[in-house]
């Protein structure tokens, strides 16, 4: 059992100027994009395992592949996320099953040695739809500096009968980041870092 893959899209931008200030050096976003057959489209289907279990390491293994060779290495990505729009035929469970296993994410998480969670989005849409890709910083999730989004969309996908798998990546945070971390407000609150909410 292998994925349909119709195509595969990249998106890349290389920010110069951000907030009327050059950058000291370029700022790159990218991510890599398959366009896929969803296998469950029009119908319910109990049990989605069989075509999780095949497709997520086929498609963790080649859009990891297809990232790093964008980025120039694990290394250069400093940002990473995930994300997925399936088409008006299917259910945000599909696009949620294809991304949310280990069998997908861990190629990307292995490939840049990460070890945060990859942060996600899981849409429904038609062709065009808006994907959203958020990031957030691959070592240190209270990092804000890297809380970003990739904003994309590819004309003709996904169709109804379809699914876009994404991964997203950044060199690094927004260039002139000044709000601060999670740990100063943790510490300015009087809450502690394994309870943050203070419950």
């Amino acid at each position: 059992m292998k994925a349909e893959i119709r195509k595969i899209v990249t998106y890349e931008e290389e920010v110069l100027i951000e907030g009327y200030r050059e950058v000291s050096e370029p700022w790159r976003l990218f991510a890599v994009a398959a366009v896929i057959t969803n296998p469950w489209a029009g119908r319910y289907v109990e049990d989605l395992k069989p075509e999780i279990h095949a497709y997520g390491p086929e498609l963790g293994a080649l859009l990891t592949d297809k990232i790093i060779k964008l980025a120039g290495s694990g290394d250069a990505i400093e940002a990473y996320g995930k994300s997925a729009v399936v088409g008006l035929d299917g259910e945000i469970e599909h696009a949620s099953g294809l991304i949310h296993t280990l069998r997908f994410g861990n190629y990307f998480r292995e490939a840049v040695e990460a070890k945060s969670y990859l942060s996600f989005a899981n849409t429904r849409g038609p062709a065009n739809a808006p994907i959203m890709v958020p990031l957030m910083d691959k070592n240190d999730a209270g990092r804000r500096s890297h809380y970003l989004t990739i904003q994309f969309s590819i004309p003709d996908a996904p169709r109804a009968d379809e699914v876009v798998i994404v991964l997203g990546g950044a060199t690094g945070g927004r260039p002139h980041h000044r709000i601060g971390d999670r740990y100063q407000d943790l510490k300015e609150l009087g809450h502690d870092l394994d309870n943050p909410a203070a419950v």
